[in-house]
């Protein structure tokens, strides 16, 4: 056929993949044969995943004593479930922590004209905020609205404790310099939705002029010459506080006494262990984590219990599967993980830099339990940045995809006796469609400590978007749904257990379903660079037709980079390379098609503008950059998560400021991400395509050039 056919037949091919409602309703597959998929779905309990996050969190609770001088709750219940599950390699290791706040006593009363409490921590525990200090007093309260430093000047705040509707943090930072005991804060939390519900918030220590804090001089902070008590911050609900309010705004004289006692806690950071060992010590392991402890003071069921007690289940359903033979045990191990968010996680793999050079990927569970309908969510599988392409991303999409699309009624499916043909729903728990979403990179929990540069794991976050009780005291066990705890379980077992088990002949059907999302992927990023032209004016035209090509070619070099990954699950596989090299050119085809596009509509839109279509060609400057070719050096993974900075933090400011780099001149989809593109095979052009692909602001090939200077001087880079 002509070749501009053929061009034209890719491009309809691209543009047709992006039209999702095409689904084929009497089509679901899975990578793992029906059977076991089918052993898998029947095995997960989200009643048991429930039953556990009912345990730790149905509601926020005061900490025991020995909870500090032995382990702490949350890991007791870990532990001791996973020993009676028959786990193996069952362990709490444990790193230095740090002092952690605790509230011993909290009360808050009215005591002029009635007698009447207004707040305790024995009600609800966020009433105290964290950081309040040890005090007794008694004042008048005084009204200062939004609580804005005009607000609270104007009122006259010393001696008297602050009632403010706007932010407790801004209210108390400007309300205690004036010499107000303390401030209620009544919570605006999503004051529509839920009026019972408060944030966990924290306020800082006041300290008085010319106190110099503890450690910056060397000596402890000198005491205040006239001490005062210290200051405090209480919380009402909306519905409570809004009565406050009205008082005080009909002028009644309210008198309350405060009394607070906290302590400071030495809080070690506890991690537990637990391994489904492989056939092949040497094969690798596949990594799941959740954070089991966001502080000491906020608790949360959905963030992040559910994501424990999911992994749990996780645990509890391959281990069951195993040894009673359901299942062939893989040749990889599954290796399980729980622990404070970032610190502790982050301690543990820093320490087990040899297990993480055999870890192949990690499924980070955060915030999976919630119940979709009553917090209006999906179900989103957070993906990696291009720095970390792995198929990782597009396995955990098969068992999103076999859940999402086919545990909903079609009216396709209207004559079957169950009206569903993938019906995965607990006993207990919710009788509804499974809503999800692909996105793409979201950071902000432990997945990131693997996708750090100094360790190199792709890890992916599965998390229920939005919820309604985020981060409050609303967020308990009811808010949680054992079918939803189900669902993620089967999505989490089945896709560690994919990889775990997977070989050559699975590598190839990978392969396969990469290449098949791939052109729906590139179908979208045609229409995103197809947009990028619309937009154009005739002064911007031309940056906007290079920036539209940009886009697209680092997408494809994105899925080439996924494509490539799959050699690791059966490496020196002559055939699987064979295999992987003939669909790279199939994406090369779909790349191909979609520039081809990309110039045609250039070339309409010009007209359009009134501007003449210049073809596309390098700068002076891109020329050099894409005969850059940087790659990492040994000094990156040498001291593991995050050991790398203390290189970049020693370059002399003078040498640094030789190659300056502005945040507004360089975009970063996550923490590290420029770093990550760094490989080998990335020329310093690609990565700013890269770069820009994933962000909404652009970057400057010359930041990109002057960052990659600034990691040489650092000698964490060469080329």
């Amino acid at each position: 056929m002509p070749r501009r056919y053929v061009i034209a037949v890719a491009v309809l091919f691209v543009l047709a993949a992006v039209v999702s409602a095409q689904y084929t309703p009497w089509l679901y597959w899975t990578f793992l044969p029906k059977d076991q998929a089918a052993e898998i779905v029947g095995e997960a309990s989200g009643e048991t995943a429930w039953n556990t996050v009912a345990e730790i969190n149905a509601f926020n609770r005061e900490r025991f004593d020995e909870e500090f001088t032995g382990n702490f709750l949350e890991t007791q219940v870990i532990v001791r479930k996973l020993k009676s599950y028959g786990l193996a390699g069952v362990e709490v290791v444990t790193y230095p922590g740090s002092q952690a706040w605790r509230a011993v006593k909290g009360e808050l009363w009215e005591t002029k004209p009635g007698r009447q409490k207004i707040a305790s921590i024995h009600d609800m525990l966020p009433m105290l905020a964290s950081g309040s200090g040890t005090t007794d007093v008694t004042g008048e309260l005084v009204w200062v609205g939004r609580g804005t430093a005009k607000e609270i000047l104007d009122a006259k705040v010393e001696g008297k404790v602050v009632v403010t509707e706007g932010g407790l943090m801004q209210a108390y930072g400007v309300a205690v310099q004036q010499g107000a005991l303390g401030v209620i804060a009544i919570s605006m939390s999503r004051p529509y939705f839920d009026p019972l519900q408060m944030p966990w918030s924290g306020i800082a220590q006041r300290r008085r002029p010319g106190d110099v804090p503890a450690g910056q001089s060397g000596q402890p902070a000198a005491p205040a010459a006239n001490p005062q008590p210290a200051a405090f911050a209480f919380q009402v609900p909306v519905r409570e506080g809004d009565i406050l309010k009205r008082r005080l705004l009909a002028n009644e004289k309210i008198i309350v006494r405060a009394q607070v006692e906290s302590k400071m806690e030495t809080a070690d950071l506890e991690n537990v262990l637990a391994l489904i060992p492989g056939t092949d010590p040497a094969a690798g392991e596949v990594i799941l984590s959740a954070h089991l402890f966001e502080g000491m003071q906020k608790q949360g069921a959905n963030d992040n219990i559910s994501g424990s007690a999911c992994i749990l289940e996780v645990a509890r359903v391959l281990n069951a599967l195993l040894a009673e033979g359901r299942l062939p045990r893989p040749k990889r191990s599954i290796r399980f993980i729980w622990g404070p968010e970032f610190s502790g996680i982050g301690k543990w793999v820093q320490a087990n830099q040899k297990i993480m050079e055999q870890t192949l990927c990690n499924i980070n569970m955060d915030m999976v339990g919630e119940w979709l309908s009553k917090n209006q969510a999906f179900f989103c599988l957070m993906r990696t940045t291009y720095g970390n392409a792995h198929y990782i991303n597009d396995v955990m999409e098969n068992y999103y995809r076999y859940l999402g699309e086919g545990n909903r009624e079609r009216i396709q499916n209207r004559s079957t006796a169950a009206h569903v043909p993938v019906r995965v729903v607990a006993p207990s728990g919710a009788d509804e469609p499974f809503v999800y979403s692909i996105e793409t990179h979201y950071g902000a929990s432990d997945h990131e400590v693997f996708n750090d540069w100094g360790v190199g794991v792709p890890g992916i976050m599965m998390i229920a978007w939005p919820d309604q009780w985020y981060h409050t005291s609303g967020d308990v066990a009811d808010k949680a749904d054992p079918t939803q705890l189900k669902r993620a379980a089967v999505i989490g077992a089945a896709g560690a257990y994919t990889v775990a088990s997977a070989g050559a002949e699975a590598a190839v059907k990978i392969a396969g379903e990469i290449v098949s999302n791939a052109t729906r992927r590139l179908g979208h990023q045609l229409v995103v660079s197809l947009e990028t032209l619309n937009r154009a004016t005739a002064e911007s035209f031309g940056e906007e037709a290079r920036f539209a090509r940009d886009i697209f070619e680092a997408a494809v070099i994105n899925e080439k980079d996924t494509l490539g990954s799959v050699l690791e699950l059966a490496p020196g596989d002559a055939s699987l390379s064979g295999y992987l090299a003939k669909m790279a050119k199939a994406v090369d085809g779909v790349g191909a098609a979609g520039l081809a596009a990309i110039d045609a509509h250039r070339a309409a839109v010009a007209q359009k503008v009134g501007v003449k279509p210049a073809p596309v060609v390098l700068t002076a400057l891109e020329k050099k950059a894409a005969k850059i070719i940087p790659r990492p050096t040994a000094k990156v993974r040498q001291n593991g998560y995050r050991e790398y900075q203390k290189y970049i933090t020693a370059v002399p400011a003078a040498e640094r400021a030789k190659y300056p780099v502005q945040g507004k001149d360089l975009a970063i989809a996550s923490p590290g991400e420029l770093q990550l593109l760094i490989n080998g095979r990335h020329s310093a052009l690609d990565i700013r395509k890269m770069l820009d692909a994933q962000n909404e602001k652009r970057s400057t090939l010359q930041a990109v050039l002057n960052q990659f200077e600034i990691l040489k001087l650092a000698g964490l880079v060469e080329w």
